[in-house]
């Protein structure tokens, strides 16, 4: 049934506005807009703003210490002559034994400072900045990392949506020789030039060629599905610019290959500094703290000398004052054996943390010599598959000619228009096996841009 005038220009004004709306994201673009929305970025500059914080926290153990103190209680009075263990439960009284146990109550009251400062450290303090500031060069590798991995991520994805797209084209165009075929067969069924089976098997044909075009398409969707999880934008309306993808890219010997400076290499490299740093600290554990200490205070009591108890207020305010100036050592004995296995295990992270860096160099080296490898087998294959295509279509020509003079079966003809698809996806997929190559170079070497910039020409 054909559409009215109306009908048609309201499907094509719909089929306008869906192309309107598509959002087209050149592979430059695709990386931005990841590597700007993607959470797990977010997550780990939120990491390098904690560690910062915590270098400002590493420094405050330079300031002085400063305590201060104010209290008011009611309490008897009565003091014992003895020794009492260090503990956390019985107050501590101040005053002479008056050799009485009188459970009458009087005011008591205290209010006064205390400023700490350690003028040396011996480097203590100064490792545990050096420490701070280990973990934040850490965290800021692991946005590096991060970032360049989300970007490595959506280029294969969008390498992948192309792939897909070119699958599409040649399976399209497979179908479309699918059903030329069968109307082919059809009129000749229909002349009884051919038998019937002849037309059900190309009907069978036509039905296989759009389930292979069905599956490209269903390609397509996954693969924009996985380029909105980098991106952000609506799965449902990314279009991709294929641009120089479709083409074979000019040969170039790689550039060698420097691990120092692959993110992945200098965020291990910032975990074996921050091992050492944190080594270096227990290296300083072991020493005296000197503590210049200043105190003022002042106290009130309701309790005489005598044993009497005075009335009222009295010792609700402080009225005696004393200060004091003094200097002070402690040193932590016991604590040598402690230190001592901790700076053991501190060196056995260092030793692991320095392997693992060593691990990461090896995997970084096979990984390129596997893309440059890969790459020279897909240059090789690419140059082959034209060759592949061109016979394909003089066979299918053939095939054809031959089915149609009555010297071949559907079988052969079938057999040839399904190597021609085949053979054509398999060229348009050896190009962008070129470039998933590159990028695998580009991925080892620890710098996509070369490779966008190459892709977005």
């Amino acid at each position: 049934m054909s559409l009215s005038k109306a009908s048609r220009c309201l499907v094509f004004g719909l089929l306008a506005a869906r192309l309107g709306a598509q959002q087209t994201l050149s592979l430059a673009q695709a990386v931005e807009s990841s590597v700007k929305n993607y959470p797990s970025i977010r997550v780990s500059q939120e990491q390098t703003q904690a560690a910062s914080a915590a270098i400002a926290l590493a420094r405050t153990a330079y300031l002085p210490r400063v305590d201060a103190v104010a209290q008011v209680n009611r309490a008897t009075r009565n003091n014992v002559f003895g020794l009492l263990l260090p503990q956390n439960v019985i107050p501590s009284m101040s005053g002479p034994v008056i050799g009485t146990n009188n459970l009458g109550t009087v005011w008591g009251s205290a209010i006064g400072g205390l400023v700490s400062w350690e003028p040396f450290d011996f480097g203590l303090r100064g490792a545990n900045v050096a420490v701070a500031n280990a973990a934040k060069t850490q965290a800021e590798a692991a946005v590096k990392r991060t970032q360049f991995e989300v970007a490595a991520a959506t280029v294969d994805a969008y390498l992948t949506i192309v792939a897909a797209q070119e699958t599409e084209h040649a399976a399209q165009a497979g179908v479309d020789r699918a059903q030329s075929a069968l109307r082919t067969i059809a009129a000749q069924v229909n002349a009884q030039l051919r038998p019937g089976a002849d037309q059900s098997r190309a009907e069978a044909e036509v039905a296989a060629a759009r389930t292979q075009l069905i599956q490209a398409q269903q390609a397509i969707e996954v693969s924009r599905a996985n380029l909105a999880q980098y991106t952000g934008a609506d799965a449902s309306v990314i279009a991709v610019v294929a641009g120089s993808l479709t083409r074979l890219p000019a040969e170039q010997e790689p550039v060698g290959l420097n691990i120092a400076g692959n993110p992945l290499a200098l965020e291990q490299n910032a975990a074996v500094e921050q091992a050492k740093a944190q080594l270096r600290v227990l290296a300083r554990s072991y020493f005296p703290k000197f503590y210049l200490q200043a105190t003022a205070y002042s106290r009130g009591t309701g309790a005489e000398v005598n044993g009497e108890r005075l009335g009222g207020v009295n010792g609700l305010a402080p009225n005696v004052q004393n200060y004091a100036l003094g200097f002070s050592v402690t040193f932590p004995i016991m604590d040598l054996p402690a230190i001592r296995a901790r700076e053991a295990a501190q060196n056995a992270v260092v030793r692991q943390q320095v392997a693992r860096s060593e691990q990461v160099a090896v995997d970084l080296r096979a990984q390129w010599n596997r893309a440059v490898a890969a790459v020279n087998g897909a240059r090789r294959i690419a140059a082959n598959t034209p060759t592949q295509v061109s016979a394909a279509r003089s066979a299918v020509q053939q095939a054809t000619a031959r089915y149609e003079s009555g010297l071949a079966n559907i079988d052969e003809l079938a057999e040839a228009q399904r190597l021609l698809t085949q053979s054509e996806i398999d060229d348009a997929l050896a190009r962008l096996n070129v470039w998933r190559g590159l990028l695998g170079i580009a991925v080892a070497a620890g710098d996509l841009q070369p490779f966008v910039a190459e892709a977005s020409r």
